[in-house]
């Protein structure tokens, strides 16, 4: 029989025990991410890093909502890319 999970109830704690999931580390897992990249700085890859490592334990444990990925991922990689400087603006929704 088929059991259905509401994806607001899956967690990636719960993919890993039910499936036996596993992060890879290797370098080669998908080597066409690395193709044409420019170089990054010391600094840049630490802050990456970081930003890496807050998304992972963030979806280590919770349901993944886009909020979360808009505090967590998108605002350190704007913020690092410089979209938050001059020429660029922001514009939020209004609330509703």
């Amino acid at each position: 029989m088929i059991q259905v999970i509401q994806a607001q109830n899956i967690t990636l704690a719960y993919l890993k025990q039910k499936f036996a999931l596993h992060k890879s580390e290797d370098q080669q897992f998908f080597t066409e991410w690395f193709d044409y990249i420019p170089e990054i700085y010391d600094l840049e890859k630490q802050y990456l890093d970081r930003v890496k490592n807050n998304y992972l334990n963030v979806l280590e444990n919770a349901p993944l909502l886009e909020e979360a990925v808009k505090m967590v991922v998108l605002s350190p990689l704007l913020d690092l890319a410089g979209f938050y400087r001059h020429p660029f603006y922001i514009a939020t929704e209004e609330s509703v």
